[in-house]
């Protein structure tokens, strides 16, 4: 009896081992079933993004970068003019012929004001004043309205392309009549190397030197009203029901140590970073330009070498470094 009972419980144990491990193995089916796996983490291989050669300035294709300067200028083109005397305290390439992208805007500005249209003036924002040269974006919608003298100041201040676009289209005779009118003017000034082809600078084919420019400078610098329009640091423009704040894109302005008279800037791909300024400086009122500067900040960096240059010489400030 005690060996039987002993066969029994062993069997029992059996089945019962049996048992448990069936159990466990349905549990894991059942586990593996309702998605309880291990998880393996995924792994994204992305592609590189494609490099995109950048676009060669037309003065780094004419070799001008190649010149150098006492004060290494990121621009291949720099101007200097007393504008008292007209004494060249500084230049470098001032012949070469360079587009030079929104400073356009000084010419277009002083073409609608000696025009002495009415600033009052409602102009509104068609499509035909959309950027299709570069596709460049705009605050100012299609359909947008405001005066010529807004217009004039989001033009000169914010370098706003629709806002110059549509100052040109309302011209008496319209776009084609201002442009001619640009270049008529360009030539009273004696601008023998400037053309222009429409009035935002977007095309490659506004060209100037920065000789010519000096005489552009002087000229818009003498008139109190494009003077106080381009160095406004901010303005806030009704826009529809917003009020809608552009800024300058000269952050030379808000610099305690400068005194601009008057300021433009510039920039498209073929003419690189672009900055004409009128400035008084250790009791002189001088012009100064500067074009086809590389580098995000380098046509600041450039103008505040030639600023601590210029305190340095005092009196005997003359370099000429010609191509």
């Amino acid at each position: 009896m005690k060996t039987f009972a002993a066969a029994f419980l062993s069997l029992a144990l059996l089945s019962s081992g049996v048992a448990e491990a069936a159990t466990a193995v349905s549990k894991s089916k059942t586990k593996a079933s309702s998605g309880q796996t291990r998880k393996v983490k995924s792994v994204v291989v992305r592609k590189a993004a494609p490099v995109i050669a950048a676009v060669p300035t037309f003065g780094q294709v004419a070799g001008l970068h190649a010149v150098d300067d006492p004060l290494s200028l990121k621009s291949s083109v720099a101007y200097v003019l007393d504008q008292d005397t007209n004494e060249v305290l500084f230049s470098k390439n001032p012949q070469a012929v360079l587009p030079i992208a929104s400073i356009t805007k000084l010419m277009t500005a002083l073409v609608v004001v000696e025009a002495g249209l009415s600033l009052d003036e409602k102009i509104t924002v068609t499509s035909d004043d959309i950027d299709t040269e570069k596709n460049t974006r705009s605050r100012l919608a299609v359909g947008t309205t405001l005066t010529r003298g807004d217009m004039l100041h989001l033009a000169l201040m914010a370098s706003e392309n629709r806002a110059a676009h549509a100052l040109g289209r309302n011209y008496p005779g319209g776009l084609e009549a201002f442009v001619a009118a640009m270049n008529a003017k360009a030539r009273s000034l004696g601008m023998v190397d400037t053309h222009y082809v429409e009035p935002t600078g977007l095309s490659s084919r506004n060209q100037s030197s920065a000789a010519d420019l000096a005489k552009l400078v002087n000229t818009t610098s003498q008139m109190p009203l494009l003077r106080d329009l381009s160095t406004s640091r901010e303005a806030r423009v009704a826009l529809g029901k917003r009020l809608v704040q552009f800024r300058s894109t000269n952050g030379l302005l808000s610099n305690p140590l400068w005194d601009i008279g008057l300021q433009k800037t510039g920039f498209i791909n073929e003419a690189g970073k672009c900055l004409v300024m009128q400035a008084s400086m250790a009791g002189r009122k001088l012009i100064m330009v500067f074009l086809d500067s590389s580098g995000s900040a380098s046509r600041i960096a450039d103008a505040e070498r030639m600023r601590k240059w210029l305190a340095s010489q005092g009196d005997n400030a003359t370099v000429s470094t010609k191509l």
